[in-house]
C-alpha cells in the first residue's frame, strides 16, 4: 500500500483557491476608502455577461470594480435590497469567468467552507472553516473575516459559492445563502 502525501491535497487546495480568487472582484466605492486605494467589499462574478453579485452595504457607494485580471471598469447598480443585504452591478465586460452556483440548501453543518474577498486590503485572501449553523436568511461558519470580505464568495469544499459573505455576529461569519442570491436576481432583474 502506498504512503499518503499531502502533495495533492496541497495542490487541489491552491487550485481551488486560484478559481474562487477567479471569480471574485474588488468593489471600490467613494470617499476615504477608494481614496486610500482599499476596496470597499468584495463581489462574485454571477454571469459572465458582467453581473456582479454582492452585499447591499458594499454596494451603496460603488463606483467601480477591479476584476480578477485587474481591470477597473465602472460599475452600475441595477438592483439593491437592505433587508436581505443583497445588490447587483453590472459592468461592461463579456466573457467574465463566473462563478458555479451551489445550492445553499443542500449545505450540512460540519461541511468546509472556504471564503474570498479583500480583508483589511489584503486581495482576495483566502479563509476557510465549518459552518456552525444553516437557515432560510444566514448561514454562519467559524471561518475568519475581516472589512474588506463583505460580498465575496462563501464557497465549499468543491469550490461551489453557496453564499454572500456579510459580516461577524458573536465571533462567527455570516453570509447570505446562494438561494437568496438566486431569487434576488430572479426577481429583481427578470425581463
Amino acid at each position: 500500500m502506498g504512503a499518503l502525501t499531502a502533495e495533492p491535497v496541497a495542490a487541489a487546495a491552491t487550485g481551488l483557491a486560484a478559481r474562487l480568487a477567479g471569480v471574485t472582484v474588488e468593489v471600490r466605492g467613494r470617499g476615504r476608502d477608494s481614496s486610500a486605494g482599499a476596496p470597499a467589499g468584495a463581489g462574485v462574478v454571477w454571469r459572465a455577461d458582467g453581473l456582479i453579485l454582492t452585499n447591499a452595504h458594499v454596494a451603496k457607494g460603488a463606483v467601480s470594480i477591479v476584476l480578477p485580471d485587474r481591470r477597473v471598469l465602472p460599475a452600475r447598480l441595477v438592483a439593491r435590497d437592505v433587508e436581505q443585504d443583497l445588490a447587483a452591478l453590472v459592468v461592461e465586460a463579456t466573457g467574465l469567468s463566473a462563478a458555479e452556483i451551489g445550492d445553499s440548501d443542500a449545505l450540512r453543518v460540519g461541511e468546509l467552507v472556504l471564503a474570498v474577498g479583500n480583508p483589511l486590503g489584503i486581495v482576495r485572501a483566502l479563509s476557510a472553516g465549518l459552518v456552525h449553523a444553516t437557515g432560510r436568511r444566514f448561514i454562519e461558519a467559524d471561518l475568519r473575516l475581516a472589512p474588506g470580505n463583505s460580498g465575496g464568495p462563501l464557497a465549499d469544499a468543491r469550490g461551489r459559492v453557496v453564499g454572500l459573505n456579510a459580516m461577524i455576529v458573536g465571533g462567527l461569519a455570516v453570509a447570505v445563502p446562494s438561494r437568496a442570491g438566486w431569487r434576488f436576481v430572479r426577481e429583481r432583474l427578470a425581463g
